[in-house]
């Protein structure tokens, strides 16, 4: 099998709903594990005519959707699977009339559909603490509004970004740009003593006094990289070309992101972006999380 899954070896790899059964089943539980009911470890056996697995030495049903995205729908487990798998295959982004369309169902299931996976991605990508060297950049993203760009634009939702150098990224929905809500998202993510790279923003001035080693770019000046006395690159191009991918595809394949919604989407970028060198493993990891 190559690295990445093709669609054909999708399908071949799951050519029904008994066989996603299983995969789910498998990656949560495992066919043989210590029974919740009699504490004994025992084999499970899959029960005809129900989504469930009998334990051997109990007989205690096992539902392995339960608590799960695939609980109570009516929407096949091979569409759900193969719904995931677009997510996971694609870099930008899947709407949901393309959900609607591929899958045959209606816009809302689709919709609907595209919420929860995105939801279950944001928490398979888990948290941690980010260290090294970080860079930040604030974004703004979305807005039909015509007239003034960048900071100050009406209608746009205001997003902060904070990348690893070759790393982890961390991305979510801020009010404004003001010190404290900027320095407030560097404390709750980055690791103390860390250097950390920002444009010229006043508002990044008292990372300092936080315990981080700060260093900035002025872009205004046409400045894009600059080392310091101890030969530290700084610049935020790792961080501003997610932004411009988040763009880009926000604009091609959603057209639009309402600011209720696009913690979801800032997360299900961010997943692909941690995990992109996990090719098939992403799947496995998002059944995982269910």
């Amino acid at each position: 099998m190559s690295s990445r899954l093709t669609v054909r070896q999708f399908f071949e790899r799951f050519p029904s709903d008994d066989a996603c059964l299983d995969h789910i089943m498998e990656v949560r539980f495992g066919m043989r594990h210590v029974c919740a009911k009699c504490g004994k470890e025992a084999t499970f056996h899959r029960l005809q005519n129900r989504k469930a697995y009998s334990c051997s030495q109990c007989g205690a049903h096992l539902y392995p959707c339960a608590g799960t995205i695939f609980q109570d729908s009516r929407t096949s487990l091979q569409s759900w699977f193969y719904a995931i798998y677009l997510f996971v295959a694609t870099r930008h982004g899947v709407s949901g009339k393309e959900l609607e369309r591929t899958l045959g169902v209606t816009y809302k299931t689709a919709y609907r559909m595209g919420q929860q996976i995105r939801d279950l991605m944001k928490k398979a990508d888990g948290f941690e603490m980010l260290q090294g060297h970080i860079e930040a950049d604030e974004a703004y993203v979305g807005g039909y509004r015509p007239g003034k760009r960048g900071r100050g634009a009406a209608g746009k939702t205001i997003v902060m970004g904070l990348k690893e150098r070759e790393g982890r990224l961390h991305a979510e929905v801020i009010p404004n740009v003001k010190t404290a809500t900027l320095r407030d998202v560097v404390i709750r993510n980055v690791e103390p003593g860390t250097t950390v790279s920002t444009d010229e923003l006043y508002s990044y001035g008292l990372l300092e006094c936080q315990g981080y080693r700060h260093g900035a770019v002025k872009h205004g000046a046409k400045q894009w990289a600059k080392k310091d006395i101890d030969g530290v690159n700084h610049h935020t191009n790792s961080v501003e070309g997610f932004w411009k991918m988040f763009k880009n595809s926000v604009r091609s394949t959603h057209i639009h992101v309402s600011h209720k919604h696009m913690e979801r989407y800032l997360g299900e970028f961010t997943f692909r972006s941690n995990h992109r060198q996990m090719e098939n493993a992403m799947f496995d990891l998002l059944i995982g999380a269910l």
